[in-house]
């Protein structure tokens, strides 16, 4: 395996489904975002998408791993990987918003991100269609931060 970054038109539109579902929200930020990946095989096995909002901070924009590869700690190294080179050009802050529950709010606070507020309605709001995860529906949006000063 391998991490790097690459182009944006290198990333596959399904990979990016996985975590985002609305192709209209992942075209919004596809093109202006760094996107870093995990390489095996010659394929992305994984991705990780970073906006950048000013010139210390920037948004985790979308984090995935192919399905069949999940669960295997790809994430968690891609993201480690991601953070370390955010930290090395000299951002200080990254935020992401994510649901209120499930699986990806443990995975970024064992990362280090915190709670900074809640987001009411968010994916009522923003997604046309409903979002659920283990039969209950996403509603509300958390922002979440980590302070790349104190990353390791």
């Amino acid at each position: 395996m391998v991490f790097t970054e690459i182009e944006p038109e290198q990333v596959p539109m399904a990979l990016l489904l996985e975590a985002d579902p609305s192709v209209c929200s992942v075209q919004r930020y596809l093109n202006k975002s760094w996107c870093f990946a995990t390489i095996e095989n010659q394929c992305v096995i994984g991705v990780c998408l970073i906006c950048p909002l000013s010139h210390t901070t920037v948004e985790l924009a979308n984090i995935a791993v192919l399905p069949a590869l999940q669960s295997k700690g790809i994430g968690a190294q891609l993201l480690r990987f991601t953070l370390k080179t955010l930290k090395s050009r000299g951002i200080v802050t990254v935020e992401l918003g994510t649901g209120t529950f499930g699986h990806q709010l443990a995975f970024y606070q064992r990362q280090g991100f915190r709670v900074e507020s809640v987001v009411k309605n968010y994916f009522l709001e923003h997604y046309q269609d409903p979002i659920f995860e283990n039969g209950i529906q996403h509603k509300d949006r958390l922002q979440l931060t980590c302070d790349l000063r104190h990353f390791e």
